[in-house]
C-alpha cells in the first residue's frame, strides 16, 4: 500500500526539519498533532514535596522543559536564583537554552554530550554539592540508579508532568502512517481510542521503549529507528515510502 498520509505525534518543529524536505521529496502529506502535551506543577505542588530550594548548590537539567519550569517555580516563590549555582546540563542543546534565563560566561555551567550516562562522570566530581533534579513525573529509571551509585546528595522534584492531549477530532480521520517518538503517545493513543485498531494503518516508532510500548499494546511496528541503516526517523520513512510507492 502506498503512502500518502502521515501523522506526526509531536508539536510541528521548526522551518529547517527534514520532515519538510521529506514532504517535498516524496509527495506526502504529513501532520503534526501532539499526543501528548507538558504542563507545569504548581509552587504548592513543589512546597508538598518538600523543596527548598536554597538548600541545593547544583541543579541537573535534563531537557529544556525543565530549565523552563525550574525558573518558572523559582520565580513563583520569589527565590532568587544564586549566582553561585551550578548547572549540570544533559547536551549542548540544554546548555545553550540555559542562556534564556542567565548571562551563560558569568555562570558554571557543565555540559555532557547527549545522553545522561555521557554526564554522569561531570556530576561525580563535585560529589559535595547538593543535587536538585527537575523532572516530569515520568523519568526513566536509569536516571535516579544513576545519580544513587554515585554516592552524591541529590533530591528529585516534579516541576511538569505529562499530559494526554484530547484527540477527538481525529476519531474519524485516516492516516496511512502515524510515527511515534515515546511510549506516552502510545499510551495516549489508547486513553483517547480504547479500541483503536490498526487495520491499515502503519505504525512507526523511534526507540527500544517505544517499539515495546507498541508490541505490549497489540500494535505492529512496521517502521523502526533508529538503526544502523536509518538513525533518523525521517530517513526510515523515506526507505519505506520509496519501497512501498514505486510498486
Amino acid at each position: 500500500m502506498k503512502v500518502k498520509t502521515i501523522l506526526i505525534s509531536q508539536p510541528e518543529p521548526s522551518e529547517n526539519s527534514p520532515y519538510f524536505e521529506l514532504e517535498e521529496k516524496q509527495k506526502v502529506k504529513i501532520d503534526f498533532i501532539p499526543f501528548i502535551h507538558v504542563e507545569g506543577a504548581t509552587s504548592k505542588d513543589v512546597r508538598q514535596q518538600k523543596v527548598d530550594l536554597s538548600e541545593y548548590s547544583a541543579i541537573i537539567l535534563t531537557s529544556r522543559n525543565a530549565v523552563d519550569h525550574f525558573f518558572r517555580i523559582a520565580e513563583e516563590l520569589r527565590f532568587k536564583v544564586p549566582d553561585t549555582l551550578k548547572y549540570f546540563c544533559q547536551s549542548e542543546a540544554i546548555a545553550y537554552y540555559l542562556q534564556k534565563y542567565v548571562v551563560y560566561r558569568k555562570r558554571k555551567i557543565y555540559v555532557g554530550k547527549r545522553t545522561f550516562p555521557e554526564l554522569v562522570p561531570l556530576i561525580k566530581k563535585y560529589k559535595n554539592e547538593r543535587f536538585l533534579l527537575p523532572s516530569s513525573d515520568v523519568l526513566k529509571p536509569a536516571i535516579p540508579e544513576a545519580l544513587d551509585k554515585l554516592g552524591i546528595k541529590w533530591k528529585r522534584a516534579v516541576f511538569y508532568k505529562t499530559v494526554v492531549s484530547d484527540l477527538s477530532h481525529l476519531e474519524k480521520v485516516f492516516y496511512d502512517v502515524v510515527v511515534f517518538y515515546s511510549p506516552s503517545g502510545i499510551k495516549s493513543l489508547f486513553e483517547n481510542f480504547p479500541d483503536f485498531k490498526q487495520n491499515n494503518t502503519r505504525i512507526a516508532v523511534f526507540g527500544n521503549s517505544t517499539i515495546k510500548a507498541a508490541e505490549e499494546h497489540g500494535l505492529k511496528a512496521n517502521i523502526t529507528a533508529p538503526t544502523p541503516e536509518t538513525p533518523s526517523m525521517t530517513m526510515a520513512l523515506e526507505k519505506y515510502i520509496k519501497e512501498h510507492n514505486k510498486k
